[in-house]
């Protein structure tokens, strides 16, 4: 029996309730043969968009739209845009991803856009799952899981960003690749200056180490931009078989080393410290190591990693800065919650371990 279940809905969190009357007026107008929804679910995890699962006669299909709000947030949540990226996706021909399939900017649904897609029934391992997978799963397992993993990122990164089609644009043109590691190394340390509540000198270094140090930047790809196992979901029968990657909110184009350097910084081992263990199961015995998943991402790629220092870098010190942004929150008093009191320290932990690794010219 397997230690993992497969994600369940729960009930619908007070607030956050979906007229099924409206929502089925809408669905039969957009999609008459779409069959009736006969219940509505809430996926529980999660701190940023919502989910939920719709269930017809015969089908499954998982409803995302922004989290109350939102509309405040410049920028983030643009359901349109990830619809237009998993469609596009699905163009490409690039098949491990849920179908998608209504979407609407129609805010008298239900008071904000929102899109419809297939759901891809699966296993899904969280960072929380470790204590129930160690010694409950085959090492060759978990060494077949990281593999996969990594030929997967691989398999994103060669897909065709440049190939059009007559309904929707290339996916290159959803961002903006030329100059894009100066435009993320600059972006995230306005926004750490922006959150700033402590002064960390190993902060401050990243930041002009990294400004410094810009490499050449390779040739654009797809990226993700927040890669790592609970983000994905693995076929309950064989873990190392990857169903669909989810949550591609932050999905731009750029250098594909930058994605890379993102999971590294994820990617938890041993020796590490119990934070840096809350991002990924990637330390559970069986998984290749930091080393080890970057010479086989360059093997599977053809693409040289001699300079993934910089990358790796690069992601922790962004890590850090997600993590500073929501200490400063709770310092201001915009959010009560406790769990948030320590998070300082795990700005010092990310940062001190990125300073270690430039001094030691390794991944640390």
């Amino acid at each position: 029996m397997s230690p993992i279940k497969i994600d369940s809905p729960t009930s619908i969190r007070q607030g956050e309730e979906i007229d099924l009357v409206k929502l089925n007026e809408f669905i039969q107008s957009a999609s008459p043969d779409f069959e009736p929804i006969v219940e509505i679910a809430q996926f529980p995890g999660g701190y940023s968009n919502l989910t939920y699962l719709l269930k017809t006669a015969g089908k499954a299909y998982v409803l995302r739209r922004p989290p109350f709000g939102a509309k405040d947030i410049k920028g983030g949540h643009d359901m349109g845009r990830e619809y237009k990226i998993l469609s596009a996706l699905q163009n490409s021909g690039y098949k491990k991803i849920p179908k998608p399939v209504i979407y609407t900017e129609d805010e008298s649904v239900m008071g904000c856009p929102f899109y419809i897609m297939e759901r891809v029934e699966g296993i899904i391992l969280r960072a929380k799952d470790a204590p129930k997978l160690m010694g409950n799963v085959a090492l060759e397992m978990m060494r077949k899981m990281s593999e996969a993993l990594c030929d997967n990122l691989v398999e994103l990164h060669a897909i065709d960003i440049e190939a059009t089609n007559a309904d929707l644009p290339a996916l290159i043109n959803i961002g903006k690749p030329e100059g894009y590691i100066q435009r993320q190394v600059e972006g995230w340390h306005k926004r750490y200056l922006a959150s700033k509540t402590d002064e960390i000198p190993a902060m401050d270094n990243l930041a002009n180490w990294l400004k410094e140090n810009l490499p050449t930047e390779g040739k654009p790809t797809l990226i993700h931009n927040d890669y790592k196992y609970d983000n994905l979901v693995l076929n309950v029968d064989d873990w190392s078989d990857i169903l669909a990657v989810l949550d591609w909110e932050m999905t731009t184009v750029g250098d594909p080393l930058m994605d890379l350097g993102t999971t590294l910084s994820y990617w938890a081992e041993a020796n590490d410290g119990m934070f840096e263990k809350g991002f990924n199961l990637s330390w559970l015995p069986g998984n290749l190591s930091r080393q080890e998943f970057a010479e086989r991402y360059a093997e599977k790629s053809g693409r040289d990693i001699s300079n993934i220092l910089y990358f790796y870098v690069f992601g922790l010190f962004k890590n850090s800065v997600v993590i500073q942004q929501i200490y400063s929150r709770y310092k201001k008093g915009l959010t009560k919650d406790e769990r948030f009191a320590e998070l300082i320290y795990g700005v010092k932990a990310l940062s001190k371990k990125g300073v270690t690794s430039i001094e030691k010219g390794k991944m640390l």
